[in-house]
């Protein structure tokens, strides 16, 4: 091939490449349980701030939602009579939702979140006590609860890990994390040896995730605010403690109210939300010992309940439960610090975020 024609061929990959990549669009969905309605925003990377799309209502108290693993499909838990799950299709050009159906929950979940096959929907019951799974048909529509297995006081988050071999559940008023082996076939748990990791008495076991290597699990507790690292084994699905932290800032006098927690895609940064104080909490990463380092607190909106981090790594986007807001705060990568948020409306008590990036 001719210099010219390389040129002309380089070039137009290019202008694919920049097409491809001027079209991708991120997209952002918060949970407003009070105004019973998900507000759906496009995040402006270039400016660091959220647009609105479109506003969504739901007829009931929408809190935990959960997006499949293809992003197709948006899932969404409402805690108000009757407990129910709205399924949702996501337009691919527009971020849009269309209703697909709703299918009944077994009680008002605090969580609920999709198995890597996304065809069982798994949910945590906080004033149930118990966990469940839900069939998800072909269409993407939630179906019927096919198992339901009770557990200790105030279940609260639900997740498989990496392999989809193995489901843990918080309990937070049982202070333990349980273990599930998970049959992706029949969609059916049953108890791993051992069953269950405790945490301290009072703590309040109550958000958790896996590093990408999923070498190491962290677990934020409601009730004293501490954070944990466990080492996980993969192949056992056992957890080992190597060490607690604290989301709270210092001089802190109030009643602890830790909510939630997110890595960054790189694994680099982890950030907790403390609702007493309306701070967000970074800790550095040690990429060899999975251990953290405390960066610090930084304000944000009243009550930051759910927050989620970008695909790039570059923003966090928070909900305040009082402020009725949602903003969105820089990361620098140099050094994991949040910087001045752009803050917007959106419904009342927003609580949970999901975010998805669509070509």
């Amino acid at each position: 091939m001719s210099g010219f024609g390389r040129a002309s061929l380089l070039s137009g990959i290019a202008v694919l490449f920049g097409m491809a990549t001027a079209h991708a669009a991120t997209y952002v969905y918060v949970a407003n349980a009070d105004s019973q309605e998900i507000s759906v925003l496009e995040l402006d990377r270039a400016q660091g701030q959220l647009k609105p799309v479109e506003t969504v209502g739901v007829a009931g108290t929408v809190m935990p939602m959960a997006v499949s693993p293809d992003k197709r499909f948006l899932y969404a838990a409402l805690r108000s009579q009757p407990f129910r799950v709205t399924s949702f299709a996501i337009d691919s050009a527009s971020g849009r939702l269309r209703k697909l159906g709703e299918a009944p929950l077994a009680d008002s979940m605090a969580n609920i979140d999709v198995d890597a096959t996304g065809r069982w929907l798994f949910a945590a019951s906080y004033p149930g006590h118990k966990i469940t799974v839900n069939s998800i048909g072909k269409d993407g529509a939630v179906g019927a609860v096919q198992q339901l297995i009770p557990t200790a006081p105030n279940a609260h988050a639900i997740h498989a890990d990496a392999t989809n071999r193995f489901v843990l559940a918080t309990s937070l008023g049982g202070d333990n994390l349980s273990i599930w082996r998970f049959d992706a076939e029949k969609g059916l748990l049953a108890p791993n040896d051992p069953a269950l990791v405790s945490t301290a008495p009072k703590s309040g076991a109550r958000h958790f995730v896996w590093d990408k290597s999923q070498r190491y699990l962290y677990l934020v507790n409601e009730v004293d605010a501490s954070l944990y690292v466990f080492a996980w084994d993969g192949a056992r699905g056992t957890l080992r403690e190597l060490q607690r932290t604290t989301t709270l800032p210092a001089g802190f006098t109030g009643k602890p109210w830790a909510a939630d927690m997110h890595l960054t895609p790189d694994g680099k940064y982890l950030y907790a939300s403390e609702r007493t104080s309306s701070t967000l909490s970074a800790f550095r990463v040690d990429s060899a010992t999975g251990l953290l380092q405390p960066l610090g607190q930084t304000p944000t909106e009243k009550t930051p309940r759910g927050f989620a981090i970008d695909s790039t790594g570059r923003y966090l986007m928070v909900a305040g439960q009082d402020s009725h807001s949602v903003s969105v705060h820089p990361i620098d990568p140099a050094n994991g610090a949040l910087g001045a948020p752009k803050s917007m409306p959106v419904g009342k008590n927003p609580n949970w975020i999901e975010i998805i990036d669509l070509p």
